[in-house]
């Protein structure tokens, strides 16, 4: 080697070692990037099926550590079988990956391919070391024991636009399905007046009895599903904190706890007199 390589070498060596340096750097930051992106694609679904007897979604995603047992337990269980054809059905839950949009790594499910078949023993809460599912929320106070008729994975909604009951075609395949016939869902008669005839059998949804297994959402006929479940808080609303149930209890509470706050709705217009106003017409 000429005196002149050698002397070269040394410059070409930590040349490449910055441009090595970089280029790591840069993977480096594109992974960060990527995976936060990610994990703000996850977070941001709304509408996240959870297992029986998840806790509060905040909650549930500080306990769960991702075990994957919950869904272990669900797809191992004995119910597991088709009566039909007498193999094993797969597994309800799934471990979400970065492709869903759900937080990576935790349980959910998806009715319309695999609904929760509620099974008496609620295996998956069993098998949950953590208490992310509590079985004190499928547990019944009087008799100390489990009652699948206690999940609450969220709540059925049928719409009246694409469910052909409402058009007058008789279908009652979601009611057949539902584990908890004229609980959960029955059928209204009514009158078609289009036909002057035949008796419109409506689903409908009680919310009180639904569990939200989604079996009704898995039996429906139609291409696009025309019930299907929703997370309960989605799927009934939010009114507004002075809105009252005079018969309800807690509800009650909740009023006498708020006394003494100001819940009156002011504007520009209620520094003014009334009869500054009044039978002047609207101001807009």
């Amino acid at each position: 080697m000429s005196h002149e390589a050698k002397k070269k070498t040394p410059i070409s060596e930590r040349r490449r070692f910055f441009t090595d340096l970089a280029h790591h750097a840069g993977l480096g930051v594109m992974g960060v990037l990527l995976w936060a992106g990610y994990a703000d694609k996850a977070k941001s679904s709304p509408l996240t099926l959870r297992p029986p007897a998840a806790l509060e979604e905040a909650d549930f995603l500080k306990a769960c550590i991702k075990c994957g047992l919950c869904a272990e337990a669900c797809v191992n269980r004995p119910q597991n079988i088709d009566k039909e054809t007498g193999r094993p059905r797969p597994g309800t839950l799934k471990m979400a990956r970065a492709q869903d949009d759900v937080t990576i790594g935790t349980p959910f499910f998806k009715p319309r391919e695999v609904p929760c078949y509620m099974c008496e023993d609620i295996p998956c809460a069993v098998a949950c070391p953590t208490n992310a599912l509590d079985l004190k929320k499928v547990t019944n106070p009087q008799t100390g024991e489990l009652d699948f008729k206690m999940m609450d994975m969220g709540l059925a909604v049928v719409d009246p636009n694409s469910c052909i009951a409402f058009w007058g075609i008789q279908c009652d395949a979601c009611y057949r399905a539902c584990p908890l016939m004229d609980e959960a869902i029955r059928l209204e008669y009514d009158r078609n007046p289009r036909t002057g005839k035949h008796a419109f059998l409506k689903p409908v949804v009680d919310m009180n009895a639904c569990t939200g297994c989604g079996l009704c959402e898995k039996a429906c006929v139609t291409e696009k599903a025309a019930i299907f479940v929703l997370p309960r808080e989605i799927a009934l609303g939010k009114p507004g904190a002075h809105y009252v149930k005079g018969w309800d209890k807690k509800d009650q509470q909740r009023v006498q706890e708020r006394v003494g706050k100001d819940v009156t709705t002011h504007d520009e217009r209620s520094k003014e007199n009334p009869m500054d106003y009044l039978n002047k017409g609207l101001e807009f």
